[in-house]
């Protein structure tokens, strides 16, 4: 799972493997060490929700997927959903739960468990 923070924005990217297991399991982690830290990102299955949410929390984002939802994302064609959160201020977070393209470009990163990018179709 790749994460991407820009600004206030967060986004997740999962290979087929990783949405297969997140699908089955309802929760998918990474950590990131950096010398006595980790960072941690996880993305969650959650019910009673009916878009993203997020909360970060010890060293750990957690970005929640409505439970009721994962089953038909994982298996269907929708590339993945979105939400601005806001906590009471005038600040919202952006978040982007996706999976993960095959890039159009020269790569040399492994690609080989990403999604087939449809615009190559």
């Amino acid at each position: 799972m790749k994460i991407r923070i820009k600004g206030n924005s967060v986004r997740l990217r999962l290979t087929k493997t990783e949405v297969e297991t997140f699908a089955k399991e309802g929760r998918y982690a990474e950590t990131t060490n950096f010398a006595n830290n980790q960072l941690i990102y996880v993305l969650e299955a959650k019910a009673g929700i009916s878009e993203l949410e997020a909360q970060y929390v010890a060293d750990t984002i957690t970005v929640y997927f409505p439970e009721d939802k994962k089953e038909e994302w994982a298996n269907g064609n929708q590339v993945g959903l979105s939400n601005q959160v806001a906590w009471n201020d005038p600040t919202q977070l952006s978040v982007l739960v996706e999976k993960d393209f095959t890039c159009l470009d020269n790569t040399i990163e492994d690609q080989s468990d990403n999604y087939p990018n449809p615009k190559l179709q």
